[in-house]
């Protein structure tokens, strides 16, 4: 799969695709579904398969202070999608000069003039354009005169339950980790590069590897039991920490991991921290000797989910 950040780098205008476009946050089983059909019709007319997306989220560039938690950056999405048969993830920088054009104008000037748009596929509640006044019925007006067809999927349920990135948000939120998983069609996690912190837990005995969470907030905050991969052949057990640490008036959002019987320099290492279970919600305390004494029952507690969910 090849990732193009901006229209301005391909290259060389595509002479014909399928495609999608959304935010596709989390990557769930309903936009798997979706990309299932993107990928079905592009084989069969022999053309690339093309996902469209946006950073930052329209939401995130209208309205941040009220836009929900993002589940998946994009790197994360990229390494979800690398795993599906998608040839190309265009994304586009969403800014004031994309937020104005019309429906017609981002249809023929960025999906007809540069992809060379042959079909389109998209969920059922798809709105586009200037005040998001492009739906369905616009696509397929405009399809008629730019010649692609439009196939409009239905929602996706899991049992009885419609598959959305709300929904996903929703579980996480409620610690609820193995509904998310179902949801999504596999664990949560979060996925970046160990860089430098405080040393504060290397300081109370409790050294941690840290990484920027690249997001305003996260859809989940506390103490989970986790597992981190891509340090070892096997995912090595681990205990996570996600807030602010008001035991230490902190402000800002982090993602601090202890990794049992483990030591090594990671700094750099671009690391998957998977989400088992919640051990206990985000909370403060008195001191920082509070704080280490629940950080061994957490650990405690930690380990024994983690061996009951081997």
């Amino acid at each position: 799969m090849q990732l193009i950040r901006g229209l301005q780098n391909l290259t060389q205008a595509l002479t014909g695709c399928v495609a999608t476009i959304g935010n596709f946050d989390g990557l769930h089983r309903g936009h798997q579904y979706l990309l299932a059909e993107v990928e079905r019709q592009a084989k069969s007319a022999g053309l690339p398969s093309v996902l469209v997306t946006f950073e930052p989220q329209p939401l995130e560039y209208f309205k941040p202070a009220i836009a929900p938690a993002r589940l998946t950056t994009l790197r994360e999405k990229a390494l979800v999608l690398s795993h599906m048969q998608l040839d190309h993830l265009v994304c586009l920088h969403f800014d004031a000069r994309l937020a104005s054009l019309t429906a017609r104008e981002f249809v023929q000037q960025l999906l007809i003039e540069r992809l060379g748009l042959r079909s389109l596929v998209i969920g059922d509640d798809f709105r586009f354009g200037r005040g998001r006044d492009g739906d369905h019925t616009t696509l397929k007006e405009l399809g008629a005169e730019f010649g692609y067809t439009v196939t409009a999927m239905d929602t996706h349920d899991v049992g009885t339950e419609r598959v959305s990135s709300t929904r996903v948000r929703e579980a996480l939120a409620a610690g609820d980790l193995q509904a998310a998983a179902a949801l999504l069609g596999r664990p949560f996690s979060h996925v970046g590069r160990v860089i430098h912190g405080e040393k504060r837990g290397r300081d109370l005995g409790v050294p941690t590897l840290n990484m920027d969470l690249k997001r305003l907030q996260s859809p989940l905050q506390g103490v989970f039991a986790t597992r981190v991969h891509r340090l070892a052949d096997t995912p090595l057990p681990a205990i996570s920490y996600i807030g602010t640490r008001p035991v230490f008036n902190g402000r800002k959002l982090l993602l601090e991991t202890h990794i049992f019987d483990f030591d090594a320099d990671c700094y750099g290492r671009l690391i998957e921290i998977e989400f088992v279970e919640r051990v206990r919600g985000d909370r403060n305390f008195d001191s920082a000797d509070e704080l280490v004494k629940q950080m061994h029952i957490d650990m405690d507690n930690a380990r024994q989910r983690l061996g009951r969910a081997e």
